[in-house]
C-alpha cells in the first residue's frame, strides 16, 4: 500500500470522544441535534427554569461569593472572616473541625490530634458569640458545613441570632445537614440511618414553623462525586436523597410549598467544561418537573433547584500546585455559565493545607475579576443557544 494511500485512510478515521459520563460526543452539532427537544420557547426564571431560575439572573445581582473558611479557634476563624468580608466576599461558609462534626468536644479524649486541625474547634454557644463577633447577620448570610451535629449547631445559631438582637423570621443562613450522604460518601455519621434522617427532618419542620427564611439542608451532590460518581450519578444520588427528605417532611403533614423553595444543593465543578454545564441545566429542570408533577407543587419557587456550585478538591493536584489557579478560574467560568447562586472556590492549596491568607484572597479575585472585568454577568444564559450544550 502506498504511502499516500495510507495517509488518506488516517485522514478518514475519526476519533471517538467520551464523556466521563458515558455520552458519546458528536464532531459537530446542528439544529438536528435539538428540534425534538422543544425547548425553544424557553425563558430565565420560567418554569423548568433551565435556563436559570431568575428572569434577569446576575444583571440584577452577581452570584454569593461564599469561600469555605474556619480553623483552629474561634478568635483566628472570626480573624479569617473579616479578612476574606473586608476583601469582597459576600457570604461565609464555615468549616469545623472533626471532634465538632462527630458531636464530641474537645476535651473528650476520642478527639485528641484533631481539635481544630481542619476547621473551627465549637464547644459552647460562646464560641459563636467570638466567631462571629462584628459580622452583621443580616447582610452576611452564614453557611454552615455541618451534617452529624447539625441539629445543634444550627440551634447555637439561631440562639446567637436571638441574643444578638435579630429576627429569627428573617434570619437567613444554610445549614449543609445532608446526613445521607455521609453514610454514602465521607463517612461522619453519630447515628443510625433512621434516627439521622429525622433529625433531619426535625430541623426541616423546625424552620418551616419557626425560621421560614433559613435553609435547613443543603443536598450534596459534591461529596459523592467526589468520592468516584460521575456527574450523572453525582446528580442521580444527590436527588434521590432530597426525595427521601421531601418525603420524610410531607410524612409530617407538613406542606411542599411550605418547605421545598428553601431546600438547597451543593454540587462539584471538575473535569469536561461542556459536559458540567450541561449537566446543571439538565439537573435543574428535571428537580422542577420532580417537584411539580410528582409533588404536586403550586409555587413555582419550590421549583427550585437552588445551588452552590465551585470547584472540586479532587480536580485539584499537589503536585505544580500554581496550576491549580488555572483550574479553578475555569471551574468558575462553568459555575457561572451554569447559572449557580453561590460560588466557592477551592484554594490552589488545598491539596497539602488549609489555605493561607494569600491562597484564600487568590480564589477570590479569581471570582471578582470574572464578575467585574469578563463580563460574565452582562446577558443571562450565553450558552443557552448552544446545539452542543
Amino acid at each position: 500500500m502506498s504511502d499516500q494511500v495510507v495517509t488518506q485512510k488516517k485522514n478518514t478515521e475519526v476519533k471517538r470522544v467520551f464523556l466521563e459520563s458515558g455520552i458519546e460526543v458528536d464532531t459537530v452539532y446542528t439544529n438536528a441535534n435539538v428540534e425534538d427537544l422543544n425547548i425553544g420557547h424557553e425563558m430565565p426564571g420560567e418554569y423548568p427554569f433551565t435556563r436559570g431560575i431568575h428572569p434577569r439572573m446576575y444583571r440584577d445581582k452577581p452570584f454569593t461569593i461564599r469561600q469555605y473558611a474556619g480553623f483552629a479557634s474561634p478568635e483566628e476563624t472570626n480573624e479569617r472572616f473579616h479578612f476574606l468580608i473586608k476583601n469582597g466576599q459576600s457570604g461565609l461558609n464555615v468549616a469545623f473541625d472533626l471532634p465538632t462534626q462527630c458531636g464530641l468536644d474537645s476535651d473528650d479524649p476520642r478527639a485528641y490530634g484533631e481539635v481544630g486541625r481542619v476547621g473551627m474547634a465549637v464547644d459552647t454557644l460562646k464560641d459563636f458569640e467570638v466567631a462571629f463577633k462584628g459580622i452583621d447577620l443580616d447582610k452576611i448570610t452564614v453557611s454552615m458545613t455541618i451534617n452529624g451535629s447539625a441539629i445543634v449547631l444550627i440551634a447555637m445559631y439561631i440562639a446567637l441570632a436571638e441574643k444578638l438582637g435579630y429576627n429569627i423570621n428573617t434570619l437567613r443562613g444554610t445549614a449543609q445537614n445532608d446526613i445521607l450522604k455521609e453514610f454514602i460518601g465521607r463517612g461522619t455519621w453519630i447515628f443510625p440511618v433512621d434516627k439521622s434522617v429525622k433529625l433531619v427532618v426535625d430541623t426541616i419542620e423546625y424552620c418551616a414553623k419557626n425560621v421560614p427564611k433559613y435553609s435547613p439542608v443543603s443536598v450534596c451532590g459534591y461529596h459523592i462525586r467526589e468520592s468516584g460518581a460521575n456527574p450523572v450519578q453525582e446528580m442521580a444520588y444527590a436527588f434521590c436523597i432530597a426525595k427521601a427528605y421531601t418525603d420524610g417532611a410531607l410524612s409530617r403533614g407538613i406542606d411542599i410549598d411550605d418547605f421545598a423553595s428553601r431546600l438547597s444543593f451543593n454540587f462539584d465543578i471538575y473535569g469536561n467544561l461542556f459536559e458540567q454545564i450541561s449537566k446543571f441545566r439538565g439537573a435543574r429542570r428535571l428537580w422542577a418537573k420532580i417537584i411539580r408533577e410528582e409533588y404536586k407543587a403550586k409555587n413555582d419557587k419550590s421549583c427550585w433547584m437552588r445551588m452552590i456550585a465551585g470547584g472540586g478538591g479532587g480536580g485539584l493536584t499537589k503536585e505544580q500546585p500554581e496550576n491549580n489557579i488555572i483550574r479553578s478560574a475555569y471551574y468558575a467560568l462553568i459555575s457561572a455559565l451554569s447559572g449557580t447562586q453561590t460560588m466557592a472556590l477551592c484554594s490552589y492549596d488545598e491539596a497539602y493545607t488549609i489555605p493561607t491568607e494569600k491562597a484564600a484572597e487568590i480564589s477570590l479575585r479569581t471570582m471578582q475579576i470574572m464578575i467585574h472585568e469578563m463580563g460574565i454577568c452582562d446577558t443571562v444564559d450565553p450558552l443557552g443557544g448552544s446545539y452542543y450544550v
